[in-house]
């Protein structure tokens, strides 16, 4: 919302364009619930669920590989959108724990997780899946992947 305060500021459209502005840009925004990261408690419960699952289709990773790049790339949100970066701009927005596009999701989907790009386990198990055929492991992603 910050940015749409900063286009309606700039707006000389008067209330009706800054109210149409700001509509728009809530549908698009996350909701403050969904923005919330989780407690760790619940990012610790998904990290080990997902290692589980990594484990049974040997995919390499570890804890501390996750957890680092899940906190870098989403802060514990699992309703994270990046709407800034190349990807997004090209209309194909990173989202979730781990910051998947849709076609790498697809693409490195974990059989036996859910199809749902924002489902904690799927979109830790599917990253983790990409990152260990791109860099060996997620444990070898220490930036943007």
């Amino acid at each position: 919302m910050k940015t749409a305060s900063k286009v309606v500021r700039r707006l000389a459209g008067g209330a009706a364009t800054a109210a149409v502005l700001v509509t728009a840009t809530a549908a698009i925004a996350p909701t403050p619930a969904a923005a919330a990261p989780a407690s760790s408690t619940r990012v610790d419960g998904w990290i080990k669920h997902a290692l589980q699952v990594m484990e049974a289709k040997g995919i390499p990773g570890s804890y501390d590989g996750i957890y680092r790049n899940l906190m870098r790339e989403s802060s514990g949100d699992p309703y994270a959108i990046n709407l800034w970066d190349s990807n997004a701009k090209a209309g194909i927005p990173s989202k979730g724990l781990m910051q998947v596009i849709d076609p790498t999701f697809r693409t490195f989907h974990v059989d036996g997780t859910s199809w749902d790009i924002y489902n904690p386990i799927s979109n830790i198990a599917a990253a983790c899946n990409y990152a260990a055929q791109r860099y060996g492991s997620i444990d070898n992603v220490n930036g943007p992947y």
